[in-house]
């Protein structure tokens, strides 16, 4: 899985930091920050054979931040 550009994104997370994965994403006024993934062949057999799909976030002993995945932008107003 790998982050991809989208139209809408307008900051480069983690660009020039040889550590992390630039990660485009659309920040929008009210906080959100949305990214695209773009999944392998073998992944998208996996989630066919599963049904399922993990989450991994880095909170760095703060409280966690309210997550929302989908595969329909337009659920995100994109």
């Amino acid at each position: 899985m790998t982050p991809k550009n989208f139209p809408q994104a307008n900051v480069m997370y983690g660009e020039g930091q040889p550590e992390y994965q630039p990660l485009p994403v659309y920040r929008s006024e009210d906080g959100q920050a949305i990214s695209c993934w773009e999944l392998t062949d073998e992944e998208i057999e996996k989630i066919k054979e599963t049904k399922c799909l993990y989450l991994s976030m880095m909170t760095f002993g703060q409280p966690l931040q309210p997550v929302y995945l989908t595969v329909d932008k337009e659920e995100l107003g994109l």
